[in-house]
């Protein structure tokens, strides 16, 4: 019988993602291994293979179209398969001359709420706010995600049953804006990406403790440095001001490892490896590649590393092992001119440093007051996890290795 190909998880909490093109089409021959689609989630767009030999026969959710993890999207014929075996054929059913199942009942509507906490419930993140905001009792459904995990189809698909709480149902949903009088504007429908992001922010702004510090750093040694090492090199091998901004990052890190900590409720994480998360800015939104073991490579290999994972993020070719993960997030808005700002924590972490751009300000000099180059830093900080005195002797390393950039070298 022909063979029914699976969206599978790509990433971590992956639940949907859209089909962004097929690189097979109808009646042609597909080997194992071989690039079926490209597929968008909400970080990247990744490639996914064929796991077996055949033709694909039928092509169930169109480039453009949004599926959902373990949904049927297409379907390959075997080895002495025709299209004919496909009539009357249904995702998730029975080909011809087959028995078909009794469909599975729809949860009926309850007549009060049920008293069981869904705290055990395995459930997506989004599968609980949907049913949330719609009133379902997650008690009641039966998940089709992965080890039974209830996800967000199943949530709504409860919801068009009417398998809704009466309490629950009462709650009204957040009212919509109110868009009188704003002017002519045009609609620009959210990506996978932009959601994922708007999700996570909030939810780090609205259950994060958080607390800041701020440190100005006089750079003018750096920049002297900086001159010194790129005095030779091509354009795109020379070192920047962020490359010597991660490996202080880095380097304060392996001094006060309090810092590089995740937070649960059962426990602090403290991790043994340094990976920094660094902000890319691209046409979909923000998103952070990792720099693994940063604390071990020189300021060289980080430079490299990092333009290579900027240019891939920029052109959603990252894979999830390149931006999952780390322990620290770095933010950089200088170059746009932003003197300094205050960045959300990416959970689960408990550290971002957001840095400003550096400009002429009086320092001192001994005896001396003189202009030089002033860089604003903002530490944000869980404070589940890093203590304030943490906080700020990590914030004191970081600084003094930005004003005695020579130290960052050996």
């Amino acid at each position: 019988m022909p063979k029914e190909i699976i969206l599978p998880s790509l990433s971590a909490g992956m639940e949907d993602a859209v089909i962004a093109n097929w690189l097979k089409a109808e009646g042609e021959a597909v080997k194992a291994g071989d690039t079926l689609a490209e597929v968008e989630t909400d970080k990247a767009t990744m490639e996914f293979e064929a796991d077996a030999d055949g033709v694909l026969g039928k092509i169930l959710t169109p480039a453009g179209e949004r599926a959902d993890v373990n949904a049927v999207i297409a379907v390959l014929l075997l080895e002495g398969e025709d299209a004919s075996v496909l009539d009357g054929y249904t995702p998730g059913g029975a080909v011809p001359g087959e028995t078909v199942k009794a469909p599975v009942e729809a949860p009926k509507a309850e007549a009060a709420p049920v008293a069981k906490s869904s705290d055990k419930i395995a459930a997506s993140p989004l599968a609980r706010r949907i049913a949330a905001q719609k009133g379902v009792d997650l008690s009641g459904l039966s998940g089709s995600g992965p080890r039974g995990r209830i996800v967000r189809i199943d949530v709504e698909r409860a919801a068009e049953a009417g398998a809704v709480a009466p309490v629950a149902a009462a709650v009204k949903a957040t009212a919509a804006p109110n868009l009188v009088g704003i002017g002519d504007y045009e609609e620009i429908p959210h990506t996978g990406m932009r959601r994922t992001i708007a999700r996570r922010l909030l939810e780090s702004k609205t259950t994060v403790p958080h607390f800041y510090l701020e440190a100005d750093c006089d750079i003018e040694a750096l920049m002297a440095l900086r001159s010194q090492i790129n005095e030779g090199r091509e354009k795109a091998d020379r070192i920047s001001v962020n490359d010597f901004i991660v490996k202080a990052v880095a380097n304060a890190l392996a001094k006060v490892p309090a810092a590089n900590a995740i937070w649960t409720d059962e426990a602090v994480l403290q991790l043994k490896s340094i990976d920094i998360s660094v902000a890319v800015a691209t046409d979909g939104g923000l998103i952070t590649p990792v720099l693994r073991n940063a604390d071990q490579k020189s300021l060289g290999t980080l430079s490299s590393e990092m333009k290579a994972l900027a240019a891939k993020a920029r052109e959603g070719r990252l894979k999830p092992d390149e931006y999952q993960g780390g322990g620290f997030s770095l933010s950089n808005l200088g170059m746009y001119g932003v003197k300094s700002f205050s960045a959300i924590i990416n959970p689960p972490q408990s550290c971002i440093l957001a840095v400003g751009a550096a400009e002429k300000r009086p320092v001192g000099r001994g005896d001396q007051i003189v202009l030089a180059p002033v860089m604003s830093v903002t530490l944000s900080v869980d404070h589940r996890t890093v203590d304030g005195a943490v906080g700020a002797q990590w914030l004191a390393v970081f600084k003094a290795g930005i004003e005695n950039p020579m130290s960052l070298l050996v």
